[in-house]
């Protein structure tokens, strides 16, 4: 081990110790004050640290604001409103390490963003896996889904007291919730795909007609292996019109380090049936591991799946945008990890690899428009090499991944850029949006935007005013 990499180790683990005290209850020595429905000035990501030490650092650590993958959506923008909602995991200030599940807004018109609103204070919990996720209704409310974890912390629903408007949410809904990613279908409802923690990672979905009133929760997967004890899952969605689909990969008698395999199912008629992409009709629960969702089955060449985005052809089609790598260690030895898309083509699955890089919890986004596929990532790996996160490139195709064109969007960054998340019906200049961070030690951590062309915006980190206009960078 390099001096270097002595020194990264032992100060995470001074940081691991320290984060790891606080993940599951309050601030210690503080009495604090709730924040919920509080205006914050300025918009602070949430830095946190996994705690699994290597010695190339954590298993994932950095300015983690905008993660998890497997929160869907982020962001939706509102044509009637011309404005860009947001949720993310913020904080007060730098030095400060609670979690507040965050709502802004970008109004196209004016090209402002407003003040960040607390929906929810965390209380004392650090942990971004309890991030907020998007939905809006047809008639304008916003809904933000707040990220439980397992029973121990419950998630919740927040619906907007007002149509398009972040200034106060009020709570619906406390259920057992994990990784919420919620759809709205017009005429339909609420269909909200989740995790249960049940022992392990597994697979529900539930509906409802108002977002008030929800049918039982309905588990969806929990495969095993003959002779297995666990199973486990974790999932990406999209949703085009009444399609709503989702990929999953498979926990190995539930061990998330031995993730691997890609599955894909799809309703048409919001949760009645599942089927495959070829319409096959299945049984829910999903319980055995060779299946005729199964995409690609990567289990048998020990290779491991990190799921990223769902997006969709010009015809309809699903794509997946993932990762594979040789394990779940950060650091050189497992080799650079590789991008791909797989798509439907009407009769199989295509695989067009895109690029590597150097960690499994590099996290991007997969945009499409006509032809056009963009992947937005952080996958350029500077500044802190082998860290989650790098510099942000993006990758443009015109026929199916078949060539890509590379575009460098950030450069000369002093800390890395991570969780690249796409907005829904997204709309320039807010396209996606993004948080930087040290992932080797303790870092504030800033929040920006991008556009179609490459053009970046630093969203303000200190805020005098209700509405003020994000800093131009490229």
């Amino acid at each position: 081990m390099g001096k270097k990499a002595i020194i990264h180790f032992i100060w995470i683990m001074i940081i691991c110790v320290f984060g790891y005290s606080q993940s599951f209850g309050q601030e210690k020595g503080t009495d604090k004050v709730s924040l919920s429905g509080q205006k914050i000035d300025g918009y602070k990501g949430i830095w946190f640290i996994l705690g699994k030490m290597t010695e190339f650092g954590s298993k994932y650590s950095g300015g983690l604001g905008t993660y998890t993958a497997k929160h869907i959506p982020l962001s939706i923008y509102s044509e009637k409103a011309n404005k860009t909602f947001f949720v993310y995991g913020g904080t007060t200030q730098e030095d400060k390490r609670y979690l507040l599940c965050m709502i802004g807004s970008f109004d196209h018109s004016t090209e402002t963003v407003s003040k960040p609103v607390v929906v929810y204070d965390k209380n004392g919990v650090n942990d971004p896996h309890d991030n907020p996720s998007l939905a809006m209704d047809d008639d304008g409310y916003l809904w933000v889904f707040v990220s439980g974890r397992s029973k121990s912390r419950l998630g919740m629903k927040y619906r907007s007291d007002k149509p398009y408007s972040t200034d106060s949410f009020s709570l619906i809904t406390q259920e057992e919730m994990t990784y919420p990613q919620p759809k709205y279908i017009v005429g339909n409802g609420f269909l909200n795909l989740f995790t249960k923690y049940t022992g392990v990672r597994e697979l529900y979905f539930e509906t409802s007609k108002d977002g008030r009133t929800w049918l039982a929760d309905q588990k969806l997967a929990g495969m095993k292996m003959p002779g297995d004890a666990y199973s486990g899952h974790y999932q990406i969605s999209g949703q085009l019109g009444e399609k709503i689909v989702f990929f999953c990969n498979w926990h190995p008698n539930g061990d998330v380090d031995k993730r691997t395999n890609l599955y894909y199912y799809q309703t048409l008629d919001f949760g009645k049936t599942w089927t495959t992409a070829t319409g096959e009709i299945l049984n829910i629960p999903l319980k055995e591991v060779t299946n005729p969702g199964l995409v690609r089955e990567y289990y048998s060449k020990g290779k491991n799946v990190y799921v990223k985005d769902v997006s969709f052809d010009e015809n309809g089609n699903p794509i997946a945008l993932y990762v594979v790598s040789n394990g779940s260690d950060p650091g050189p030895t497992k080799g650079l990890r590789e991008w791909f898309v797989t798509y439907w083509d009407g009769k199989g699955w295509i695989d067009r690899k895109v690029t590597t890089s150097d960690h499994n919890y590099d996290m991007g986004s997969l945009i499409t428009t006509g032809k056009k596929w963009i992947v937005v990532a952080p996958v350029q790996n500077s500044p802190q090499q082998w860290g989650g996160g790098g510099e942000v490139v993006m990758y443009e195709s015109t026929n199916k991944g078949i060539s890509w064109k590379r575009k460098q969007i950030t450069k000369n960054s002093i800390q890395n850029h991570n969780y690249i998340r796409k907005s829904v019906s997204g709309k320039d200049p807010f396209l996606y949006f993004w948080a930087d961070g040290n992932p080797f030690e303790f870092s504030k951590s800033q929040m920006y935007f991008g556009d179609s062309k490459g053009g970046i915006w630093k969203l303000p980190y200190d805020m005098k005013t209700d509405n003020e206009k994000p800093v131009k960078l490229k």
